[in-house]
């Protein structure tokens, strides 16, 4: 394997010593064009020629330079290169004491002519590289490329270097109307983002209307919207182009292929980032024993990467299900080997089992993800969704607590508020038992004469859908649209809050934060006993939702894929709710966090109601169970059969 790099450095210094032999003469005629050196002179003078470039040279790396991938830099050196190589030569010259050039200026105009030629060999060499690249495609799609100028010159780059790039670019829309008229590796800069529209009648008109759009760059979602409607208008499908690293042609000859690759759902419900405090969360994580349960899931899953990021000193993996939890263990074991790691088989609502293994592991840190989520599973089996979802719930508190746990998180839904299901009434009941322990160690903390144990903090974080996570809309679209259709969509009304999971995770992580500070500087807003409540933004039609899967497929709603209404499922809502009507939203100072106050109840009374509950479960009684949460829970209004009662 190490012959062909050995064989092309070889080849470089054989031309570059040929291009420092041919220099010297043209520099002496330039120089003095009436004097001319003895016949003597020459062959020791080139020979001093060739090796004052390879001595000035080797430091700058110049016998190992790629020709054909030549950046900026590695001209840079070449100049370098023929500067110092003339330095070299004239101060041999004159320690020989021979014959010299009359003219004072020989050095300069020898180091320029030796530039020239070393960069006129490598500059020819790109272009032969560019111009086989261009030639090597004839049947290439005509493509209108649109991003950022980092992006796009990144992009052009590599398209240029990919000899059997399927791809001829038209023009280029920028992100800015200062860039506009300009040119771009040769190629037009035609106008903005916002100017699409009106950029592809243009070039429709002239029968120039591109086969694809590639983004190069990130969109805003609002811009990247808009340009999507555009394309869909008048046909044209957009794609991505691949991320900055798969542009890179290091290595071998370069000829890494320049493949695009869908827009995702995910690039248009993004929101611009949130900051986050990074360094408490390190400061919360950090050396600390931590404890994931669902771990397996996706809220749970990535809140493990994110935790694991963070320099824990355990970190214990708890789930169910075998098969989800070996792969969250595998995956860490890969990324954080570093990180002292558990993976635990278990079941939340096993009281004996659970307490046992906090007492062994003793965590510092609990974030509670583990529970049933999906509605009309457990609109079928109820029992099992208030067994997992509330007393699940209470047996992992109050193991925490026993323990001595600084602070447990609850994973909570905007399908907790005004409940329409046994899913979002159980979550209810397991917020309210979180507010009441919260509220025990608020009244006892700083108080000796109560055990340590009761002040564990019990932060509940409440939120709606993210994107992607196991049984939602977006997984469901997607193997549905393999199929070939239809999509099927409850309601046309039907909404929902989206929020990626990565966005969603780093504020739990900061609602932590904020949740463990000293209570002398918690925000006010935070005293009594509120739950945090992530900023989703604004609700996002379903019906619309499926429409832009289907544009992004580069197909057409109800022309190539149906869409079919199939009505509303048993305990589904037509619109989730993240605060209660008598629970009035409060900003923080945090971006990104909200924060309900929503009643409170006694632990004790809680506690017991869950108990009953439990038991009712237990035995089979679904009636006594839902009758006893009806009680706890009074806005909970069962609806069996699907709700269309709006806001």
């Amino acid at each position: 394997m190490a012959r062909g790099p050995s064989h092309r450095i070889l080849l470089n210094l054989a031309l570059d010593s040929l291009l420092a032999a041919a220099a010297l003469p043209v520099a002496l005629w330039l120089a003095a064009p009436g004097a001319w050196p003895p016949a003597g002179w020459w062959a020791p003078a080139i020979a001093g020629a060739v090796g004052a470039l390879l001595a000035a040279g080797a430091p700058l790396r110049l016998p190992v330079q790629y020709w054909r991938f030549a950046g900026l830099k590695d001209l840079l050196a070449v100049v370098g290169a023929a500067a110092g190589a003339a330095m070299l030569f004239i101060a041999g010259l004159q320690v020989a004491d021979g014959w010299r050039p009359p003219n004072g200026a020989f050095p300069v105009i020898h180091g320029a002519t030796l530039a020239a030629l070393l960069l006129a060999a490598r500059v020819a060499s790109l272009l032969q590289a560019e111009r086989h690249a261009s030639a090597a495609a004839p049947d290439a799609q005509n493509v209108l490329l649109v991003g950022a100028a980092e992006g796009t010159d990144l992009f052009l780059r590599a398209l240029s270097r990919d000899r059997l790039a399927p791809y001829r670019v038209l023009g280029i829309l920028s992100l800015r109307a200062r860039q506009a008229g300009r040119r771009m590796q040769g190629h037009a800069i035609l106008g903005t983002v916002e100017d699409t529209e009106q950029v592809l009648d243009a070039l429709r008109a002239e029968g120039r209307l591109p086969s694809v759009i590639v983004l190069a760059s990130g969109l805003e979602p609002p811009a990247l919207e808009a340009l999507l409607d555009a394309a869909d208008r008048h046909g044209v499908p957009v794609r991505r182009a691949p991320a900055p690293t798969r542009l890179d042609p290091a290595g071998g000859d370069g000829e890494r292929r320049v493949e695009l690759r869908p827009v995702s759902i995910e690039d248009l419900l993004d929101r611009p980032q949130v900051p986050l405090d990074r360094e408490g969360m390190a400061r919360l994580v950090q050396g600390r024993r931590v404890l994931v349960t669902g771990a397996g899931g996706t809220i749970g899953g990535e809140l493990a990467r994110q935790v694991a990021a963070l320099g824990p000193a355990t970190l214990t993996l708890l789930d169910h299900g075998e098969y989800v939890l070996y792969e969250i263990d595998l995956e860490l074991r890969e990324k954080h080997p570093e990180v002292a790691r558990r993976a635990v088989l278990a079941d939340v609502r096993d009281e004996a089992r659970i307490r046992r293994l906090f007492e062994e592991i003793r965590p510092e840190l609990v974030f509670h993800a583990a529970a049933l989520k999906h509605v009309p599973m457990v609109e079928n089996d109820p029992l099992e969704g208030l067994l997992t979802n509330a007393l699940g719930t209470r047996i992992v508190a109050d193991a925490a607590r026993a323990v001595g746990t600084l602070a447990m998180v609850f994973i909570s839904t905007d399908k907790a508020v005004n409940p329409t299901s046994v899913m979002g009434a159980s979550k209810r009941l397991a917020e309210m038992y979180c507010q009441a322990l919260d509220m025990d160690a608020r009244a006892t903390r700083g108080e000796e004469a109560r055990p340590a144990t009761a002040g564990m903090r019990c932060i509940t974080v409440r939120f709606g859908n993210v994107l992607g996570s196991t049984g939602s809309v977006v997984p469901l679209f997607r193997r549905q649209l393999e199929r070939g259709g239809p999509l099927t969509v409850t309601h046309p009304d039907m909404r929902r809050y989206f929020m990626t999971v990565r966005e969603a995770v780093g504020l739990v992580l900061q609602a932590s934060v904020v949740g463990t500070t000293d209570p002398e500087n918690m925000p006010p807003e935070l005293a009594e006993g509120g739950i945090f409540v992530l900023d989703m933004g604004e609700p996002v039609k379903i019906v619309d939702l499926a429409r832009r899967m289907i544009r992004l497929a580069g197909l057409r709603p109800d022309e190539d894929v149906e869409i079919r209404f199939t009505g509303l499922r048993p305990g589904e809502k037509l619109f989730e709710e993240l605060f209660h009507g008598k629970e009035a939203p409060r900003p923080t100072e945090y971006p990104g966090l909200l924060v309900a106050t929503p009643r409170t109840a006694d632990t004790a009374l809680v506690g017991r109601a869950i108990d009953e509950i439990a038991a009712a479960s237990r035995g089979g009684s679904p009636r006594t169970a839902l009758a006893q949460l009806g009680r706890l829970v009074p806005e909970f209004e069962h609806a069996p059969e699907g709700t269309v009662a709006t806001r």
